[in-house]
């Protein structure tokens, strides 16, 4: 009895001994994950109108001595434009995931999700639901993306999510009233109806690589801009505000954010050190409630679109050009942090831009963030990351140094980088495992020949290695803990394997010829890399698809032509063995009597790996395929098309 005793009290005293150490250990990471100091709100309504009006006396003082001004975009919409408004200038986790997302656990707005047996695809501002119950593919329902009764030729459905037995459609609406969220019941049996629209105020979040919306459980995270037109502290009327569409456009809107949810760095709390042109708005949004209710948090700084999302906050980075300052003074950047916890946002001085949302990794685990920067990049918005230039740098430094906006992030953070070779123009960068990998293509322009390479840097070391490429650099991506570059020259398509695990440094691993191709969409959507389990064989194995089409066909075909196929590659033992490709039947775009988002600005195929099953969708096809070993052929497929037939 009393050894029972003696072992139990045992058995209690290491049990609170784990408890603390875990408890400490959370402490631990809690603390120095945290900014340093924070932002401070505005304490009320009057004191953000004068820095309001301080701003725009600035404003009239530098263009009265300069003899212009910086550019200024309109603020958001509110009433409903006429039909022939402009349309924008486009220019791994569980099983169910189908989404080749950047980071775990974060959805990002797609074309296609699942849920349970039911394939739900958003095309051409029309909601599709596909079956696969018990082996079958069978279209079951459609309805279109928008509210009943609207008039949707200004408006463009491009992101679509699930939370529960909500389909969640993203758009932005040029006539109405800036980002809109519809929301659609989706029923057991895969049909669709509609519940409600909501509409953000805000400006044009279009990027020709990054996605506005992403999803953590059930909460959905938008990032919105929204431009500060001259007399903002006259009328609040244009501020962040939220309301249910009743189908009166000219229904108010409610504000969702107060002075004191709006921050500013204090670097820049003197308008004459700051262009203050924009306020951006990280919204939050409860999609299972009845309904919806938002919380937001805005900071305010210069013009950008460049945001970042992980599982714990977003990033969004900002250069202020500074036009009526002395060269030397111009483009200072300013990176914000919105911890997506609810608590105060922070920011620190940082210089150079990021190219996109790629640019960026959170380690979590380190505390710390890491940001490829360029010199001379103008960040995501709409084309810019096809056109960045300049010096190239990594930048990595602890989270515990956000703060106010005050401190600088000091110069031996930055590590100076080789630029890539080849003569192409659109930069690519990715982070996979413990290296960031980068170098230049084509993307939206035509296949060229050129003589490329790739850039492979150990992020937490000083390694370097250049790797030699006979064609461009149009896609990086993960597979497994290693990478593969995919870019074609002018008569084919390759993907070329770079072994991070294999040895002591990175190095070129197998690679594979696609003749007379090219990649048939530049979104990261487009791939996916389904690991399967492995039998203690040499690298990660897998299976991993890619719409292609014909040889040097323009990346900017991808808005109104289809893909020719999907290729399916199966990696074993660190060789590729091609298993072949499931075809469109047709490449154009069907008289399907479009209303809105006429042009598939965020693509129309992707492969999809679902329970032991394997998908091509291409347009308004999908093709189910049987993969062998060595091989992949078709099994049946359908279209989904407005009145389309198995």
């Amino acid at each position: 009895m009393k050894a029972l005793v003696k072992y139990i009290a045992i058995a209690l005293a290491l049990s609170f001994t784990l408890a603390g150490t875990a408890t400490a250990e959370s402490s631990w990471t809690s603390w120095r994950n945290s900014p340093h100091s924070k932002m401070l709100p505005f304490k009320s309504e009057e004191a953000f109108r004068r820095y309001l009006a301080e701003r725009a006396k600035r404003q009239e003082g530098r263009r009265a001595k300069n003899g212009y001004g910086a550019p200024m975009a309109a603020p958001a919409p509110t009433q409903e434009s006429s039909a022939d408004a402009a349309a924008p200038a486009k220019e791994q986790g569980t099983d169910d995931s189908i989404t080749n997302t950047q980071e775990a656990g974060v959805d990002e707005g797609g074309i296609v999700k699942v849920r349970g047996d039911t394939l739900v695809i958003l095309r051409r501002g029309r909601l599709f639901t596909v079956s696969t119950r018990n082996g079958e593919l069978r279209p079951i329902d459609y309805i279109d993306a928008f509210p009943p009764g609207v008039n949707p030729s200004s408006d463009w459905y491009d992101e679509m999510l699930i939370a529960g037995d909500r389909v969640i459609v993203i758009g932005y609406s040029y006539g109405r009233g800036g980002t809109e969220i519809n929301r659609f019941r989706l029923s057991a049996d895969g049909r669709l109806r509609f519940e409600d629209a909501y509409h953000l105020k805000s400006n044009d979040y279009y990027s020709s690589r990054n996605y506005a919306s992403r999803l953590i459980g059930t909460r959905l995270i938008v990032y919105s801009p929204l431009y500060v037109p001259a007399n903002a502290e006259v009328s609040t009327e244009w501020m962040p505000a939220v309301r249910r569409w009743t189908g009166n456009p000219q229904a108010g809107f409610q504000r969702i954010v107060s002075a004191r949810d709006i921050y500013i760095p204090r670097q820049w709390e003197n308008p004459e050190r700051a262009s203050i042109d924009a306020i951006h708005t990280v919204t939050e949004c409860d999609l299972l409630a009845p309904e919806l209710r938002c919380r937001a948090t805005s900071v305010l700084g210069p013009a950008g679109r460049t945001f970042y999302v992980s599982a714990h906050a977003v990033y969004v980075w900002v250069t202020d050009h500074g036009w009526w300052r002395p060269e030397r003074e111009r483009n200072q950047s300013m990176l914000y942090r919105l911890p997506l916890d609810g608590s105060a946002p922070s920011a620190v001085v940082v210089h150079g831009a990021p190219v996109d949302q790629f640019s960026f990794r959170e380690d979590w685990e380190e505390g710390v963030l890491n940001v490829l920067v360029r010199s001379d990049g103008g960040g995501d918005a709409m084309w810019n990351p096809e056109f960045s230039s300049g010096d190239i740098a990594l930048v990595r430094f602890p989270l515990r140094d956000f703060g106010d906006g005050t401190d600088v992030v000091e110069p031996g953070r930055y590590r100076e980088l080789p630029r890539p070779a080849g003569n192409a123009y659109a930069f690519q960068n990715r982070f996979v495992g413990g290296y960031l990998l980068y170098g230049t293509g084509k993307s939206w322009g035509a296949p060229g020949n050129t003589n490329g390479g790739v850039v492979v840097a150990n992020v937490r070391g000083r390694g370097v290695t250049r790797l030699p490429l006979g064609h461009g650099v149009d896609r990086i991506e993960a597979m497994g803990d290693d990478a593969v570059v995919i870019g074609a020259d002018q008569r084919n398509l390759t993907f070329q394997a770079i072994e991070l695990t294999q040895g002591w440094r990175p190095q070129l691993g197998d690679r594979y010829q696609l003749e007379s191709a090219s990649q048939g969409e530049t979104r990261s959507h487009a791939f996916f890399f389904k690991p399967e389990a492995s039998d203690g064989g040499d690298g990660t194995p897998g299976v991993l698809g890619l719409p292609v089409t014909r040889a040097s066909r323009p990346g900017y075909r991808q808005l109104v032509e289809g893909s020719a196929a999907i290729t399916f590659l199966r990696r074993e033992n660190r060789r590729f063995l091609p298993l072949g490709e499931l075809f469109s039947g047709d490449l154009r775009s069907n008289n399907d009597n479009c209303r809105a988002s006429c042009v598939d600005w965020y693509g129309n195929a992707r492969p999809i790996f679902l329970r032991g099953r394997t998908f091509a969708l291409m347009g308004y096809e999908i093709v189910e395929g049987e993969v062998g070993p060595r091989t992949i052929r078709e099994v049946r497929r359908t279209t989904f098309a407005p009145g389309g037939r198995d």
